[in-house]
């Protein structure tokens, strides 16, 4: 079966769309909470969360190690699943300490086993540790999030109901910068917001699947 060609699927989102400019926010450790937080969730209750985040500690990790997991749960229970993502929210942040926050040196210390690593930690799941490799370390890595799996499911006519599923026939590494892996996931989400909710029945026309297939 022809796969769907992924640098052209890029350049044909990023001219019709623009730049994205995501993930938004201004500091890393920022980015690693909203990864925790948007999991089963929108974007509008995570950031409910990190508001509550930013005004209590200013996402200082110190501030956030030292709360006592009550205090957490309550700032982050907008976010659904509050329980849960405390408890990861502590862990990531006892390993992000252990390692003293250094992103450079957490990524040559594991290499390619990094991702395994990632999903040692407790609630750290495909989705969050493929986020980490984006945007924390900066890898060239394919996010299989629900809005990737309708659209690639829509262009190739085969349905992806899995993450691994659709992670597993899409590599990036060699074909994408970085910044284009972080560009193609904030276009693909912000792609999936516009025409592949629910109550979306018209495609756009700019994206002719017969061209995008390969």
């Amino acid at each position: 079966m022809n796969r769907v060609n992924t640098r052209r699927l890029f350049q044909v989102l990023l001219r019709e769309m623009g730049p994205q400019g995501w993930w938004p926010a201004k500091t890393k450790p920022e980015i690693v909470l909203g990864a925790i937080l948007v999991q089963n969730t929108n974007w509008r209750n995570a950031e409910k969360a990190l508001k509550n985040l930013n005004e209590r500690t200013k996402f200082s990790p110190k501030k956030i190690k030292a709360l006592q997991i009550e205090e957490l749960e309550l700032l982050i229970r907008p976010s659904g699943f509050y329980r849960n993502k405390a408890q990861t929210i502590q862990a990531l942040f006892q390993w992000f300490e252990l390692h003293d926050w250094n992103y450079e040196k957490i990524s040559n210390t594991y290499e390619e086993n990094l991702r395994q690593i990632l999903l040692q930690i407790k609630g750290v799941g495909f989705e969050t540790a493929d986020v980490l490799l984006v945007y924390i370390f900066d890898r060239s890595e394919f996010i299989a999030d629900a809005y990737a799996r309708r659209l690639f499911s829509w262009l190739q006519q085969e349905e992806y109901q899995s993450y691994k599923e659709l992670y597993e026939v899409i590599d990036l590494a060699n074909l994408f910068t970085s910044s284009e892996a972080k560009e193609f996931h904030g276009l693909i989400d912000e792609f999936g917001k516009i025409y592949l909710s629910s109550s979306k029945k018209v495609k756009p026309n700019f994206l002719d699947r017969e061209d995008l297939l390969s």
